[in-house]
């Protein structure tokens, strides 16, 4: 694990130094029921895979991918929330703008 040590100035004169770790993990509120939310939709996409192998009418398969999808990016809102709770309020404290540049970026990733 690289850290990186560096300070920010906030507009009043106040000085934080903080470091960086990366490849860090995040233990959240909501973890536990992100990861139950991750284990059903690979349970169904599972399935769809079992529907698609038996030659199910592509309709079907076609809602349940749409389901996924669903719960996937419900997911996400819970991860994001999380984050803007956690990661996000420290790093606006702190004045770390690279934190907000990442959510960014993630969020620009997410959506396409």
């Amino acid at each position: 694990m690289s850290e990186e040590r560096h300070t920010h100035t906030a507009p009043d004169g106040t000085v934080y130094e903080h470091t960086h770790e990366h490849n860090h993990t995040h233990t959240h509120t909501n973890t536990k029921a992100v990861l139950n939310r991750l284990s059903r939709a690979i349970g169904h996409m599972e399935s769809i895979k079992r529907m698609v192998e038996d030659g199910r009418d592509c309709s079907e398969v076609l809602v349940q991918l749409s389901a996924v999808k669903a719960a996937i990016n419900n997911t996400a809102k819970v991860i994001l929330k999380d984050h803007i709770e956690h990661c996000l309020v420290d790093a606006v404290e702190s004045g770390d703008h690279e934190a907000i540049e990442e959510l960014t970026a993630a969020i620009d990733r997410f959506m396409k």
